[in-house]
């Protein structure tokens, strides 16, 4: 017969190995999703080609196996009258011991007819909490399956525990047959029992972190109404403090006094303490060096400090070396369960190709967590350091007073293919001497859509701005000015090679930026992809970009993506396509993750 044809599954590339056996598969369904998915889900298929060939009990095994298998596919698919037939060498497969096996296997046949489709006759569950969302294929003509079943059922239940009713359950399902007309009628029963409120946290399995602090971070609700999204809540808040290597709510089996559910919590402690190093090498920025050391649990409360520093810039071609010292300090569940304080303390020492400074800076504040993707930094800092740029020598001291908003709405942070991202940060600082006093503002914002059928193109657009008002350009701190160019603003261009020209190749930041990067993303394998980019930036001299104050440059180039799991291998070359800098050469970019 034309229909029956054997799917030999041979090792590409291994002509050497032969096959397990020879497997055959007749469907009576041109359906190319549901072929795939019979290949899928039997055990004897991932047999075929395996090396070294499975004993022959293991095959039979398998095949006996996957009747069951093939009937819960086809109940999913809606097909409630298959006819299955497993052939082991001519021989039903159910008809032979397990015991009694042959003592080889050199071909097995599947024979599936999937009988006609089934519709949903009488569609029903009940009671149904107000809000919930059945399924739309759960209703009356609509095509039937188990999965559609599996879906309302756990919808029901789902929208009682989301209006309190924690113990909400499947009581009781209806399904009966029709094969006169190809239906099935359904009726689901729910009990949504009582309306819970959250009792006490139980916490179990901590040694180092106290109790205490344990409650005051997860920030449980006792006595308000039940609510699995403030479960999820708790949970982010405990593991966000990174002292915990498992955290896990499971809600008490038992019923409290007045209709309480307490919450029991099982933790197993993180390390407290850990320390790492790393190098990273660039055609352009040279060899960069780093370390840290971190506590996780400083004083019983989850506290974090982290003691960090690194050397930059080793052989590049930025200026010299630039070095690093920081210390960071973070109190979680500090005012209020969504709220940490925290303290930095920075010292650097900066080569760049425009300016030095030695840098001096101090800051406390706090971060308020809105959501898992809102953040708020609001902070009082000093700062004080010694610089020489252009204008000459510069010591200036400074109060800060930094803000910050983030919203992340992407759905990978490292390789985003749909959503978008938003930071926004303000900076007041009043002079105390050598300077005056001012405002800088920076936003990057970045936004992602995949299209084509198989979303394997991803379009990526990022727009920053710059702005630095109240000081002149010759009495402004130094690293508060702008420049263009490099991996982070302007592939292709040099390293800080856009300022403001003063003449006689000397050149000065700006007080104003913007920064466009355009990148068209393709995936040509499971692992690899290519993406062609475009870069621009301008640096004004003014506070807010004119037509008159300032230059552009832009930047083109292709680049290869190779997917770790964890994250891109990211390998650009760029070159230089408009601007002061289309004098230059090829400039490559390696790193882990997206450009942005």
């Amino acid at each position: 017969m034309l229909k029956k044809f054997f799917l030999a599954l041979v090792l590409s590339g291994l002509p050497a190995f032969a096959l397990a056996f020879e497997l055959g598969i007749d469907l009576d369904s041109a359906d190319a999703a549901l072929q795939s998915d019979l290949r899928g889900v039997t055990l004897t298929s991932g047999l075929a080609d395996a090396q070294p060939t499975p004993p022959s009990q293991d095959i039979l095994a398998a095949a006996q196996a996957d009747y069951a298998r093939i009937i819960g596919l086809m109940y999913d698919r809606g097909f409630f009258a298959p006819v299955v037939s497993i052939l082991v060498d001519g021989r039903e497969a159910s008809s032979i011991p397990l015991l009694q096996s042959p003592r080889s296997v050199s071909r097995i046949d599947m024979r599936v007819q999937t009988g006609a489709p089934f519709r949903f006759g009488t569609a029903k569950v009940a009671p149904i909490a107000p809000g919930t969302i059945v399924p739309g294929g759960f209703a009356s003509g609509q095509p039937a399956g188990t999965a559609v079943l599996r879906e309302t059922a756990n919808a029901g239940v789902t929208g009682w525990r989301n209006q309190g009713h924690a113990q909400a359950a499947l009581s009781g399902q209806s399904i009966t047959a029709d094969h006169s007309v190809n239906e099935i009628n359904v009726d689901i029963s729910l009990t949504p029992g009582p309306r819970l409120t959250f009792g006490n946290l139980r916490i179990r399995g901590n040694q180092d972190v106290r109790s205490d602090r344990i409650r005051d971070i997860a920030g449980l609700p006792t006595g308000a109404t039940f609510d699995p999204a403030e479960l999820d809540r708790v949970a982010t808040r405990l593991r966000r403090t990174g002292a915990f290597s498992v955290v896990s709510l499971t809600e008490a089996e038992d019923v409290g006094a007045g209709d309480t559910l307490d919450i029991e919590a099982q933790f197993v402690e993180a390390k407290p303490r850990r320390f790492g190093f790393g190098a990273e090498v660039s055609s352009n920025q040279g060899l960069a060096l780093s370390g840290f050391w971190l506590h996780r649990n400083l004083l019983g409360g989850a506290e974090n400090l982290r003691l960090s520093g690194a050397v930059t810039g080793i052989g590049g071609e930025t200026g010299g070396e630039d070095y690093e010292l920081a210390l960071n300090f973070r109190r979680p569940a500090t005012f209020n369960q969504d709220t940490n304080f925290f303290v930095n303390a920075e010292l650097q020492d900066l080569d760049e190709p425009n300016f030095t400074s030695q840098r001096l800076q101090l800051e406390a504040g706090i971060r308020r967590f809105a959501s898992e993707q809102r953040e708020y930094t609001f902070a009082i800092g000093y700062e004080a350091a010694d610089t020489t740029d252009v204008f000459g020598d510069q010591t200036y001291q400074i109060l800060t007073f930094p803000a910050t908003a983030e919203f992340d709405y992407r759905d990978n942070e490292l390789d985003a293919t749909e959503g978008f991202y938003l930071n926004a940060s303000l900076t007041p600082f009043l002079n105390v001497t050598g300077t005056e006093s001012g405002v800088r503002l920076f936003l990057d914002g970045r936004t992602y859509k995949s299209i084509g059928p198989s979303k394997r193109v991803t379009l990526a657009l990022r727009g920053q701005i710059g702005s630095l008002s109240g000081p002149t350009l010759a009495n402004a701190p130094a690293d508060f000015l702008f420049f263009s160019g490099g991996g982070g603003t302007v592939r292709g261009q040099d390293f800080q090679s856009l300022g403001i020209d003063l003449g006689d190749e000397e050149i000065s930041g700006g007080r104003s930026f913007i920064g466009l990067s355009g990148e068209v993303r393709v995936k040509t394998g499971e692992k690899l992809g290519l993406v062609a980019f475009y870069d621009a930036g301008y640096v004004g001299s003014e506070a807010f970009p004119d037509a008159t104050s300032g230059d552009w440059h832009s930047g083109v180039g292709l680049g290869v993506r190779y997917d770790t799991g964890i994250g891109p291998v990211r390998a650009d070359i760029g070159i230089p396509a408009s601007g002061p800098g289309t004098q230059g050469g090829i400039e490559i970019y390696i790193g882990l993750g997206q450009a942005f």
